[in-house]
C-alpha cells in the first residue's frame, strides 16, 4: 500500500474514531451526572425533611384548602412530559388567573414571569424569594425526571412558540439549576436564557455541574432575582 493510500485510509478512519471517542466520553459523563444526580437529591431529601415539614404546615394554615404540593407538567429532554413538583406558592387558581395577566408578562420571549404577580400567596412570596418553593424537584431529580444542574424545564405552551434553534436547549435533561439561574435569572431575556443554556450544553462536564451548584448555594438565600 502507498503512502497515500495509507493517508486516504486514516482520513477516512480518523473521523470515525474521533466520533467514537466523543461518545465514551458523553457516556462517562452521563453516568457520573447521573450518579451525582442520585447521590445529592437522596441526601437532600433527607436532610431538608424537617424544612418540609414545616414548609407544609405554614402553608396549610394560609390555606388550608389548597393543596401542599403544586404538580405541573415541563417539558424535558427530547420533548416529552413530564410532572414537576414545587411547594404551592401561589392561590389554588392561579393557572386559571394567568390568561387575565398576560399582558403584564415582563418577560420577553416564550416566558412569563411576573415581578407583583397577584397570584403569589404570603408564605408564596417568602418561600420565592429563598428558592424553597423548588426543593420538591429534587423529587424529581431522584427519579430522573430531571438532573440537579441543566437548563430550565419549560411548559408545554412555552415550547409551542419555540423556533428551532430554541428547541436545541431540550436536547439534554432539564435542572433544578444552571448557568441562567446563577447568570441573572429573571432579569434576563428569554434570548438570553436560550444562549446560555447552549453555552452549557456544549462546555457541560462533572466539573462545571459542581461550579454550577457552588454557585446556586451561593445566591439561593434572598435571591433578589427570584420572583
Amino acid at each position: 500500500m502507498s503512502l497515500r493510500e495509507l493517508q486516504e485510509e486514516y482520513e477516512y478512519y480518523y473521523p470515525a474514531a474521533t466520533r467514537l471517542q466523543e461518545r465514551k466520553s458523553v457516556t462517562s459523563y452521563s453516568v457520573m451526572k447521573r450518579a451525582l444526580d442520585i447521590v445529592l437529591s437522596l441526601a437532600g431529601l433527607i436532610f431538608l425533611m424537617p424544612l418540609f415539614i414545616v414548609v407544609a404546615v405554614w402553608i396549610k394554615l394560609e390555606d388550608p384548602d389548597g393543596s401542599v404540593f403544586f404538580k405541573q407538567n415541563r417539558v424535558g429532554k427530547d420533548e416529552t412530559l413530564f410532572p414537576m413538583y414545587k411547594f404551592r406558592s401561589m392561590v389554588a387558581n392561579a393557572e386559571a388567573l394567568k390568561q387575565q395577566l398576560m399582558s403584564q408578562n415582563e418577560v420577553e420571549g416564550a416566558m412569563f414571569k411576573m415581578k407583583n404577580d397577584p397570584r403569589v400567596t404570603r408564605v408564596g412570596r417568602i418561600l420565592r424569594k429563598t428558592s424553597i418553593d423548588e426543593l420538591p424537584q429534587l423529587w424529581n431529580v431522584l427519579i430522573g425526571d430531571m438532573s440537579l444542574v441543566g437548563p430550565r424545564p419549560a411548559l408545554p405552551s412555552e415550547v409551542k412558540e419555540y423556533t428551532t434553534y430554541d428547541k436545541k436547549r431540550l436536547a439534554v435533561t432539564p435542572g433544578c439549576t444552571g448557568l441562567w439561574q446563577v447568570s441573572g435569572r429573571s432579569n434576563l431575556s428569554f434570548e438570553q436564557m436560550v444562549e446560555l443554556d447552549l453555552t452549557y450544553i456544549r462546555n457541560r462536564s462533572v466539573f462545571y455541574d459542581l461550579k454550577i451548584i457552588m454557585k446556586t448555594v451561593s445566591v439561593l438565600l434572598g435571591s433578589k432575582d427570584a420572583f
